[in-house]
């Protein structure tokens, strides 16, 4: 249950803040490729410095639980803001043309069109960043957050290999756990994925 509780806060959170970001870069060109960029860059800097950075920018203990959700919630936009923008890109304009004519607002026309229609581009985004983040949370216990890493540490320092190995298959199952939800809620949040998908069975059995 710890490593779930310190890895879905930051899954929630980098999807939350990733939308108005990768929303602005598929916007405003002149912005997309600095802001994608520069953004990618965050997930090129080791989680181990990082986590022992951020104590001293956040003013918490090397062992807070709260330095791990900051790390990896960087790591999740580095991540999801490309996922955003490209997924906007693959909105049909003639889908948003047709809410500009029916007078729609840009917020109202990104809630009800350009968001559900971006929304499978979304999902497929924000599962990898539940599987990387899921991965990168292990690396917390060298610093003493419990996770599921601790059987790592502690498996490597007693020479138990069947501990280590506990391990690996526990954040597997834990990733795929995440990932079938994630699929689950994307399911029943967008029905027409269902009526597509019936659809395409259909065609193929014709």
């Amino acid at each position: 249950m710890a490593h779930l509780a310190l890895s879905l806060p930051p899954i929630a959170a980098s999807f939350l803040i990733s939308l108005p970001l990768g929303w602005a870069a598929q916007r405003y060109r002149w912005l997309r490729f600095p802001l994608v960029t520069g953004l990618s860059l965050i997930y090129a800097i080791p989680s181990l410095p990082l986590l022992i950075v951020l104590p001293l920018i956040l003013g918490t203990t090397v062992r807070s639980p709260v330095n791990v959700v900051v790390a990896l919630t960087f790591y999740g936009i580095a991540l999801m803001v490309r996922s955003v923008a490209d997924a906007l890109d693959a909105v049909p304009r003639d889908a948003v043309t047709s809410a500009t004519a029916m007078g729609y607002s840009p917020l109202r026309q990104f809630f009800a069109v350009e968001l559900p229609l971006a929304g499978p581009g979304l999902l497929a985004g924000l599962r990898v960043v539940a599987v990387s983040t899921m991965a990168l949370v292990t690396v917390s216990a060298v610093l003493g957050v419990h996770s599921l890493g601790a059987l790592f540490t502690d498996g490597f320092q007693r020479g138990i290999i069947a501990e280590v190995v506990t391990g690996i298959v526990g954040t597997v199952a834990l990733a795929l756990l995440v990932d079938r939800a994630l699929v689950a809620i994307g399911w029943v949040s967008m029905p027409w994925l269902r009526v597509r998908s019936a659809q395409s069975e259909t065609g193929g059995s014709a």
